[in-house]
C-alpha cells in the first residue's frame, strides 16, 4: 500500500507504525501545534530514506523527528545519522518507558506521553547549505498540497446519504 492513499482508513498509517509509535507521534505532533509549526508524517527524502515527521517552522527551519519506541526500536535503526544531511535539527521523540540516556547527546530529545510533551533537550542547530533547504521546503510544499488534494478527493468521492 502507499504511504498515502485516499481511499486507506487512516491515509498516512501504513502498517509500519505500533500503536505506541502512533502515540508518540500524536504527542509531538500537539507539542509542535502549539510551537506553530508546520509538520508531516511520513515524508519520504531525498536520499530514499522516510522520515517520521518532518518540522517546517515559521522562520524556514527543518526539524526531523525520529520517533523510538523502545531501546530495541533505537539500537537496531543505524540509519538516523543520514536524517541529519536533510534537516537544521535532529531531535528523537519517545516515551517515558524508553530511558533517555540512549539517545545521543548530540540530538534533541522530546519526552511524550501521547497527550503532552516536552522538550527534554534541544537539537543544535544545523544549518542546511541554501539549495537543500530550497528542495526540502518544495518537497514539504508539494507533499503537503497533494495530502491535501488527496482527502479532498477522498472526501468527495465519499458515498452521499
Amino acid at each position: 500500500m502507499p504511504l498515502v492513499s485516499p481511499f486507506a482508513p487512516d491515509p498516512l498509517v501504513d502498517g509500519r507504525q505500533s500503536d505506541r509509535a502512533m502515540m508518540v507521534r500524536r504527542g509531538v505532533q500537539r507539542l509542535m501545534q502549539n510551537l506553530n509549526v508546520a509538520m508531516l508524517p511520513e515524508m519520504p527524502l531525498d536520499s530514499g530514506r522516510r522520515a517520521d515527521l518532518v518540522c517546517l517552522s515559521d522562520k524556514g527551519e527543518i526539524a526531523i523527528v525520529e520517533i523510538k519506541t523502545s531501546i530495541q526500536d533505537f539500537r537496531v535503526d543505524r540509519k538516523w545519522p543520514i536524517y541529519r544531511l536533510h534537516c537544521d535539527r535532529l531531535y528523537f521523540a519517545t516515551h517515558p518507558g524508553v530511558p533517555a540516556e540512549i539517545f545521543p547527546e548530540e540530538c534533541g530529545l522530546i519526552l511524550t506521553d501521547g497527550y503532552d510533551a516536552e522538550v527534554l533537550r534541544e537539537a543544535p542547530l544545523e544549518r542546511l547549505a541554501p539549495a537543500t533547504r530550497k528542495a526540502m521546503t518544495l518537497r514539504f510544499a508539494r507533499l503537503s498540497a497533494n495530502r491535501l488534494l488527496q482527502a479532498e478527493w477522498a472526501a468527495n468521492s465519499a458515498p452521499m446519504e
